[in-house]
């Protein structure tokens, strides 16, 4: 199978955006719980639009004033705090130097998206740039993915979509499309990887990806 478009998650894929990720749901927790959250728990909703985790963990608070307080801990911060995975928009201009359709599905909203996008300097790489803002339905569901391929007019046989969480692998084989897990993704366990939703292809570093496609 001869793959024409690749499609990138953004969070905990292209860019690390972890440890901002986690110390803004830390400080949610202590503002609206009063607690310590662990490392752990917080991970499981990598991937996850920040709406529906707020909704689940905060059913009694208003859920702009809940995204309220956690984006007031990056609000200064995010900007300086996130850096592309090492290898990875390297991969990406590679791949647009080849003739690859590449693109960005992201659950983020566009705003802050582009940031980090500017900031790697991929501004001109990306062929659609896929945001939270252009869906009504999110990952797992397929629609951004969807969306992605109509923009690319793509088929879903001719794409590989790359991410690092079950929310990005789901969302692939909702639309039909080959997933690829990215080595450094912080929350995918052993029963995922054995499961049936199991990403088709895996790659330890950026430019594995060449093995496949």
């Amino acid at each position: 199978m001869k793959y024409t478009s690749i499609l990138f998650d953004f969070d905990g894929t292209l860019a690390n955006t972890n440890g901002l990720v986690l110390g803004s749901w830390k400080h949610a927790f202590r503002v609206l719980r009063g607690i310590e959250q662990s490392d752990e728990f917080i991970k499981k909703t990598f991937g996850e639009p920040l709406g529906v985790s707020m909704q689940k963990f905060f059913p009694e608070v208003p859920v702009d004033e809940a995204i309220a307080i956690y984006r007031s801990h990056q609000k200064d911060i995010f900007e300086e705090m996130i850096e592309p995975f090492p290898g990875m928009t390297e991969l990406i201009r590679e791949l647009k130097t080849r003739g690859y359709k590449v693109a960005l599905t992201t659950s983020r909203l566009y705003n802050s998206t582009m940031v980090g996008v500017r900031k790697f300097g991929l501004e001109d790489v990306f062929d659609v740039i896929v945001t939270a803002d252009d869906t009504t339905k999110h990952k797992p569901d397929p629609e951004p993915a969807l969306i992605t391929l109509e923009k690319l007019d793509a088929k879903p046989e001719e794409a590989l979509l790359i991410g690092d969480s079950m929310f990005d692998i789901k969302c692939a084989h909702n639309a039909g499309v080959k997933a690829v897990l990215v080595g450094w993704a912080e929350a995918v366990s052993e029963e995922d990887l054995s499961g049936p939703d199991r990403p088709e292809y895996f790659i330890e570093k950026p430019e594995d990806l060449f093995d496949i496609i």
